[in-house]
Formats: structure tokens, sequence, C-alpha cells
């Protein structure tokens, strides 16, 4: 659960930020960000460990700066989907890289002799594939809830909580299914 850390930025800002308070959100999302890449390279953790803390870094440096130059942006009331665009981006582009942003997270959990094997590769693309569908299927709904009904506040919760929820029960079960499973 470890590597589940590095979304707290995200959280934060989900539950702080609202329509009239996205900039707290935002600053408190950067803060958490910062705090933790600090303490992260304080610990010697490697950046393929900090793939999604340093993502939100820049992410929340961005939106802060927006939500302090222009508190009333038209993008104000997409900021969960927003948050949702990028870190699909953030998956998707660490598997067009094939390096998906769980891999230095598994490998700070698993024996090294495994981690150049391609079985433990395809078990990171794969998860990092259903986190990244996840925050695509997050953004898609997102935007079109906030665009058709801007106050569906309780519609906008389930899409966050599942959009985190689902992927992290699979991050849980399915290497357990794969480690039953002999390699072949």
């Amino acid at each position: 659960m470890r590597g589940l850390l590095g979304f707290l930025p995200w959280i934060a800002y989900a539950v702080i930020a609202t329509g009239d308070e996205w900039r707290w959100g935002a600053i408190t999302g950067l803060t958490l960000a910062l705090a933790l890449v600090a303490l992260d390279r304080r610990a010697g953790k490697g950046w393929d460990e900090m793939v999604i803390e340093s993502s939100a870094a820049i992410f929340f440096t961005c939106l802060t700066a927006l939500s302090l130059a222009d508190p009333h942006s038209p993008l104000t009331p997409y900021g969960p989907a927003l948050v949702n665009v990028w870190l699909a981006g953030t998956a998707w582009g660490s598997l067009a890289l094939r390096r998906p942003f769980t891999l230095g997270i598994a490998r700070s959990m698993a024996p090294k002799e495994v981690w150049e094997t391609p079985r433990f590769y395809r078990v990171n693309a794969v998860i990092t594939t259903v986190w990244a569908v996840a925050f695509t299927v997050a953004a898609l709904s997102l935007t079109l809830v906030l665009h058709t009904s801007p106050h569906a506040t309780t519609l906008v919760i389930a899409i966050k909580v599942l959009s985190f929820v689902l992927p992290s029960a699979f991050t849980a079960w399915y290497p357990k299914r794969v480690r039953r499973v002999p390699a072949g």
C-alpha cells in the first residue's frame, strides 16, 4: 500500500477542491506533492519510484498558478476531470516510454532477481494499463457529468471514488493471481 501514498495529493485535492475553493485544493495538492518528493528523495528513492508524486508536483504547480492568476477560469468546474486527464496522460505516457509508472514502486517491494524478467514487466504493464483506463474513463465521465449536470455532486464523488478504488483493488489482486499461475 506504500505505493498508494503517492496519490495523497490527488486525494486531498479531490476532497478540498470545490468550485469556489479549487485554489486551496491546488495549493494543498502542491504542498503534499512537494513534501512527498522531498521525503522520498531524502529516503533515497529513485525517480522511477516517484512518478505519480513527481507528476503531482508538476500538475499542482501549474494548477496553483492558474487558480491564482485566473480564479474564475472557465476550467474551474472541470478540475476533477483535469486531474484524471493529467493522470491518464501520466499513465499512458509511462507505458509509451515502456516504463510503466508502477514499475519503480514494484521494484521497491520485489526481490531484485525478478526485476528484469518479462513477467515482472508484464504484470506492471497490465496494472499501469488498468490505472490508465480508469483515469481515462473517469476523465471522460467527469467531463460529461460536469458539463451536463454541474451540480451532480454525488455522481462526481462516485466517479472519483470508483476511479481510485477499482484500480487499487486490481493492483492488490493481480500480482497475487499471477504468482499462483506457473510461469510459462
